[in-house]
């Protein structure tokens, strides 16, 4: 063998030692850690360090410490962090690098999300609130809306109710609409009208409150508009994140009522010749229906990235079980989010969003037999003399001095009332840059909601049994579609001036089904609401179909000249299917100016003010929120019987207008923000005037047209305040302390009716049979304003009896106040009494608007420890308590609070509460309208982030475990169970005029809550 050769061999039997010793080198990587803080010295959580080119990073802890693992002792570390100048670090062998960030010089530079785009804080000039990811998600929150609660200046939300899973009522700037929905518009990462994510999948939402903000959205955003933008991946390792909490949950309240002895002794007053019978029992309904509720919320994501592909995957799961029996809401949901930069110009993404929910609810149900009670409503009146089981019959005990109505137990634990809701959405983006500065977008995206309902009435119940038990089923489907597509182009004309125009056209269109079936008297109660079939009574089947399309044009400008003078202009076309051919396409346009003051020469050597910012901004925008086809002629089905023979045929019923259009709001907005001492103190102050004309108002039609009403467009309504925001970082060392404050005024006032005549209406319980219109709508006065009777307390033996029809004339009696009835010669009221109590005497008793709502959250840190402690409350809003009506009523005809032992006896005169007496006319006073300001400890939460050296050894990135607490103090005078109640206040029709009213309403819960957040 030749030396060449051999020396070959050589050199190949020592490769594979080489290889080993080289991968060996690059094997030993080096660990690095450090902390990364301010230039004021306070410590950065949340900062972003990346090793350059590559997708290897971490994030700060609360502490502002990280840990990096690293495949070699070269290269550079990338620290970025929102506000503060990314800094790029060599690495130079080192395995400690401390870094001091240094706050941008235009810290408030962060990005908002507007419409069809993004805009820096700094540069906004219309009325935006943000919330950020960590207050959505700083208590278990049945959904965004609620987390959103107290969180931005101007916006009002009560829940409908507080039972599991029930919907909110949201207000921005007030309700600008009578008839037709205030509701606003949600936009999820740019689909509008999509699905709202849980809040824990949130990374920021951004509140759009005026013309400048909204006109983008021109038909639909006279209501405000929420933006969402769900959380995305991140360039770097993978991260996994664990949240999970459990709470436990009881009522907030209970009312005080009489117990079995009381009642009696009270029933033998009002009614002396009523047979009470033998019952002897002391049954507390409250303590029966009541039981520990409590609520699951877990969840778990993983999100990372490369350098072309970023990604976020979450699934959500939240249970709650009510504090009432058999109520209760699931939810599980799924988001997913890519992001894929395709080449150079093409970016595209997809967003998922899944989610089925379930609630179980115990709420009054209308029965062909009769009316089946609310549990709630039930528990408050049914005799507590009685068991819950008869004993002469083995059957629920049912109501003797009213209606045979069932037991609130058998209620709850009898009646079934479910349903089932699944969501799947899906929004496809492509973003490519065509030429410098010009970008085009566009997005395809699709939801579809599918639902049930069931509901059965059995035979253990009154209600079930007069029928031999009921049951429906219906279901629904609804279909959204959107197409949006717009160009972007920009330039920067330097010295610090620059100009973007977007420009585009979108298309959305809408499918919605429904259907349902009843049947009666059935063998057995076992098949429930799913053996329709088994039925030998079938009700009339029903069906629908209700389609829609909006096609719009749409454009912005934006011009910053100087960094000092900001100007937008937004316009939109909207051509809709809902109404007339007259009137299908309108025009929405707005414009703003901002004065970046601070940018002066003259401002410069105030070096107290960091930041002060002027706008303005006027605009219309529109509501176009009816049901299709209200302006077409319509008919409806009418049966009769011919010779015999059932026959079926069709009548009209509405009458077409081919004039109707958009409720059409012009707002004038004001503001400035201020900024103090490096940005640590940020003011901002809104002042705005709104005005909504061509209300869609239903319009009672002449009898002899054979119509009843008809929708059209008539009167106007005025909505204008104040609001005021406030964020403080008070201490930012070792210890650090940041609040934040939020103010609202509003004021609504009907600015104009039809012939300018006011309008009486009822917004009652349906069993309140008599009680006559509760609420008006007068010129020059809030909408859903409370009309009724003065309350004058109670006659007294010789006093002077006002004679009235249906007014009591007794001692003990109720007395009201005569306040008009005089009348000129030409019939109308002259404002003087006149002796008689008549329906003329009624005046408006009370306002259901606040004069002011508030937020007042606070954030303390030390070491690794936080505290949260969040207070929101509402000032000045009047509620009529129909519970208490019927309570305290005392005419012997229910139970009645512990208010009743201090009523009017010959020997117990000095009282303003009326004698026990039967027969006594229900009547809407101010004995029933009351104060339901309050002020409540939303949440207060505290949690300790376990040190870096244990997290690190449990090979974790974050630990922190938390307690808290909700609705666990509450301020108010109210009397009633809770003050945050909305009852009737569903649906668009009733969703402005009916506030401030109080039946029988699910109360909020009180909840004390631990949870775990780990990351990885």
């Amino acid at each position: 063998m030749s030396k060449k050769l051999s020396f070959k061999l050589k050199l190949l039997m020592l490769l594979p030692f080489c290889l080993l010793l080289v991968a060996g080198a690059f094997a030993q990587g080096i660990a690095v850690r450090g902390k990364v803080t301010g230039n004021g010295g306070e410590a950065l959580p949340g900062v972003t360090i990346v090793l350059k080119g590559s997708t290897v990073g971490t994030t700060s802890d609360v502490e502002g410490n990280y840990s990096l693992s690293l495949p070699s002792a070269t290269g550079t570390l990338v620290f970025s962090y929102i506000g503060y100048v990314s800094q790029e670090v060599a690495i130079n062998n080192r395995t400690t690098i401390n870094v001091t960030l240094v706050m941008d010089a235009k810290a408030m530079e962060e990005v908002v999300v507007v419409g069809y785009g993004t805009v820096k804080k700094s540069d906004v000039t219309g009325a935006v609130a943000s919330v950020s990811s960590e207050e959505l998600s700083a208590y278990p929150a049945q959904g965004t809306v609620q987390a959103l609660q107290g969180r931005a200046a101007g916006v009002q939300i009560q829940a409908n109710n507080g039972a599991p899973g029930a919907s909110f009522k949201v207000r921005i700037r007030g309700g600008t609409s009578i008839n037709a929905s205030s509701d606003p518009i949600y936009v999820v990462d740019g689909f509008v009208g999509g699905a709202l994510p849980p809040p824990e999948d949130i990374e920021s939402l951004e509140v759009l409150k005026d013309a400048s903000a909204t006109a983008i959205y021109g038909s639909r955003g006279a209501n405000g508009v929420i933006m969402i933008t769900t959380k995305r991946g991140k360039t770097g390792k993978p991260r996994i994140n664990i949240n999970s909490s459990v709470s436990s949950q009881n009522e907030i309240n209970r009312l005080d009522l009489l117990n079995a002895d009381q009642f009696r002794d009270y029933i033998k007053e009002a009614r002396p010749t009523f047979d009470l019978g033998t019952a002897n029992a002391n049954t507390d309904w409250q303590d029966l229906i009541f039981q520990k509720g409590g609520i699951q919320n877990h969840q778990l994501s993983f999100s990372g990235g490369g350098e072309n592909v970023n990604y976020y995957i979450s699934g959500n799961y939240y249970d709650q079980k009510g504090v009432i029996l058999n109520s209760g809401y699931k939810r599980f949901s799924v988001t997913s989010n890519i992001d894929i930069k395709a080449s150079e110009k093409l970016k595209v993404g997809l967003n998922l969003f899944a989610q089925r929910a379930s609630q179980q609810q115990a709420y009054t149900q209308e029965g062909s037999g009769g009316l089946t009670p609310g549990v709630i409503s039930a528990a408050f009146k049914f005799e507590p003399d009685q068991p819950i089981i008869d004993p002469t019959t083995g059957r629920f005990t049912v109501a003797r001095l009213n209606d045979p109505q069932d037991n609130p137990y058998a209620v709850a634990t009898q009646l079934e009332n479910e349903s089932l809701n699944d969501r799947i959405q899906g929004n496809f983006f492509g973003e490519y840059d065509i030429l410098k500065g010009l970008k085009f977008r566009t997005t395809i995206g699709a939801t579809t909601n599918s639902g049930r309902a069931g509901y059965f009435a059995p035979t253990t119940l009154n209600v079930g049994r007069t029928v031999g038990g009921e049951a429906t089923v219906s279901g629904s489907k609804s279909t959204l579609l959107l197409n949006e597509n717009y160009l972007t182009y920009t330039r920067d004309f330097g010295q610090s001036s620059n100009f973007s125009v977007m420009g585009g056209y979108s298309y959305q269109t809408s499918s919605s089904e429904n259907w349902g079936g009843t049947g009666q008297s059935f063998i057995t109660n076992a098949g429930s609401y799913w053996n329709l079939g088994g039925s030998s009574v079938w009700q009339s089947p029903s069906s629908g179909l209700t389609e829609w399309q909006l096609g719009s044009y749409y454009g912005r400008a934006n011009l910053s000249l100087l960094d000092r003078y900001l100007f937008t202009a937004t316009i939109r076309r909207d051509g809709s299917s809902n109404f007339s051919k007259n009137h299908k396409w309108a025009t929405f346009p707005s414009g703003a100016f901002a004065w970046k003051m601070m940018s002066e020469p003259f401002m410069q050597g105030i070096s107290a003010i960091s930041q002060w910012k002027w706008r303005v901004s006027y605009g219309l925008t529109g509501n176009q929120a009816i049901a299709p086809y209200q302006t077409l002629a319509r008919f409806s089905n009418v049966y009769s019987v011919i010779d015999g023979l059932a026959v079926n045929a069709v009548r009209p019923t509405v009458v077409a207008n081919n004039d109707l259009t958009w409720e059409t709001t012009a707002q004038l907005d004001i503001g400035t923000d201020i900024s103090f001492l490096d940005n640590r103190l940020n003011f901002i102050v809104d002042y705005y005037r709104s005005v909504t004309r061509d209300l869609l108002f239903s319009v009672q039609l002449p009898q002899y047209s054979g119509y009843p009403n008809q929708l059209q467009n008539i009167g106007s309504v005025e909505n204008k305040g104040f609001e005021f925001t406030l964020n403080s970082r008070n201490l930012v060392g070792e210890f650090q302390w940041s609040s934040d404050i939020n103010f609202s005024r509003n004021r609504n006032k009907v600015l104009k009716l039809p012939g300018g005549n006011e309008l009486q209406y009822s917004a009652a319980p349906g069993h309140l049979v008599g009680l006559g219109n509760t609420h008006i709508l007068r010129e020059g006065y809030p909408v859903g304003t409370i009309f009724g009777w003065i309350y004058d307390g109670v006659y007294q033996e010789g006093d002077e009896f006002l004679p009235g029809g249906g007014f009591e004339r007794m001692a003990g009696g109720e007395k009201f106040r005569d306040i008009n009835g005089k009348r000129d010669a030409q019939g109308k009221l002259t404002g003087e009494p006149d002796g008689v109590l008549n329906s003329d005497d009624r005046t408006i008793i009370g306002n259901p608007h606040p004069k002011f709502i508030w937020g007042f959250n606070n954030d303390f840190r030390y070491k690794g420890f936080d505290l949260n402690i969040f207070f929101q409350g509402s000032q000045g809003n009047d509620i009529l308590s129909y519970t208490l009506m019927e309570l305290n009523l005392l005419s012997g005809i229910n139970n009645a609070t512990t208010d009743a032992l201090k009523r009017w006896t010959p020997t117990n005169t000095d009282t303003d509460i009326p004698k026990a007496a039967s027969g006594r006319t229900r009547r809407v006073s101010t004995r029933w309208v009351m104060d339901g300001s309050y002020a409540r400890l939303k949440n207060v939460a505290l949690g300790y982030n376990l040190p870096e050296t244990v997290v690190n050894s449990l090979k974790m990135s974050k630990l922190r475990v938390y307690v808290s607490a909700q609705n666990i103090w509450t301020i108010t005078k109210y009397k009633g169970y809770d003050p945050e109640v909305n009852y009737m206040s569903e649906g668009a029709t009733n969703s402005n005029r009916n506030l401030g009213l109080d039946y029988g309403s699910y109360p909020n819960a009180k909840s004390y809550t631990v949870g775990i957040n780990i990351g990885f």
